[in-house]
């Protein structure tokens, strides 16, 4: 009976945000800003990371890692939002559903994995200093980073694959995007088992990360308060600052959408929450991770002096026949003599201590 639905059911009717036609040109609006700032944002760290050869390190390879998937995942929904927001019928295709049901969920579940990653890579940068490099070498880097992106599929695979084989009996999503929750409340049976596996993966892909997130900041923390210098105290905190408020803000959204009680929840908030994981939190990330971080800045300011040096210096039309014209009377006057071989300058003679011998 499910399969003969889903194959009936060939589209689905998204409510959105808003049904007034003025409220949803402003948020057009404001929400292409965001989306531009997103994209551009995200891309600016990974366009900085692959061209400034200070920032090859484990985490700024992870912090690369998770702009893409950033991008990704804003990708996955907000450009088909802006569109329904100028649009009167706000329909999505079954098979476009199902595909961004599974993208948005994969990039959702490698996000947590990564903000796992990159904790113990901090843990390791602050705990064990002198071998951090021997511990996260680039095997152990692009393994995990793969493992992460692997594991978001998996869960996203899981996931779409037993809820879309339920029979759903109606066709309006009251949601802006084809989500996991909002997709489950059109169906006409007994979601129990639906509900389980949703909190079982909850737990793996939020809960797991989370409590390594935390670990590791105990860890960090313990080691930080060993610090004698106020200094040394002080850096230390800065390192791990812009990467703790990003686990915040993405953690706290999730937790509060998928593990809280369902009675408690509304299809209103968990909108907001989405959208605010969605769109609000993959700008803010580049934000965070530029502003707050000196190392990044100083990667901008480089190069953009680099794209200044390469500009060609302005050509003077009026300078050049001024100096042209002056040599052209120096040319013709009859008493012009040409200056002293002394102010030429000289062959180089090479010298043995000039020679830079490479350093073994």
């Amino acid at each position: 009976m499910g399969r003969e639905n889903q194959t009936w059911m060939s589209e689905f009717i998204l409510l959105g945000l808003s049904s007034c036609w003025d409220t949803q040109l402003s948020l057009f609006v404001l929400f292409l800003v965001m989306y531009l700032v997103t994209v551009l944002g995200n891309f600016l760290i990974i366009l900085l990371i692959r061209l400034d050869s200070k920032l090859h390190t484990p985490m700024y390879f992870f912090l690369s890692v998770l702009s893409f998937v950033d991008i990704c995942y804003t990708n996955s929904t907000v450009p088909q939002m802006l569109v329904h927001f100028l649009s009167a019928w706000k329909s999505i295709p079954f098979h476009s559903c199902v595909l961004q049901l599974l993208i948005s969920l994969a990039m959702g579940s490698s996000e947590f994995f990564l903000l796992g990653a990159m904790a113990y890579d901090r843990y390791v940068a602050v705990c064990h200093p002198l071998h951090y490099t021997v511990i996260m070498h680039g095997g152990l880097c692009l393994g995990l980073a793969a493992g992460c992106v692997g594991a978001g599929f998996m869960n996203s695979m899981m996931q779409t694959i037993i809820i879309f084989q339920l029979p759903l009996c109606r066709n309006v999503i009251n949601h802006f995007a084809c989500e996991m929750l909002a997709v489950l409340r059109l169906t006409c049976v007994d979601i129990s088992f639906n509900k389980v596996m949703v909190a079982i993966s909850g737990f793996l892909v939020i809960m797991l990360p989370c409590f390594l997130v935390l670990f590791s900041y105990g860890r960090i923390v313990t080691a930080i308060l060993h610090i004698r210098s106020a200094q040394g105290r002080c850096k230390a905190f800065e390192t791990c600052a812009s990467h703790l408020t990003v686990v915040s803000m993405c953690f706290g959204t999730a937790i509060f959408t998928y593990l809280r009680p369902t009675a408690g929840s509304s299809a209103e908030q968990e909108k907001m929450v989405a959208l605010f994981y969605a769109v609000v939190t993959p700008m803010l990330n580049p934000l965070i991770y530029s502003l707050r971080n000196k190392e990044v800045m100083s990667a901008l300011r480089r190069l953009l002096g680099k794209f200044s040096e390469k500009r060609p210096p302005a050509f003077s039309p009026k300078k050049c026949s001024v100096d042209s014209e002056k040599s052209h009377s120096e040319d013709s006057h009859p008493l012009h003599v040409d200056p002293p071989l002394t102010n030429m300058a000289l062959p180089y003679v090479f010298n043995i201590s000039d020679f830079q011998f490479p350093q073994i």
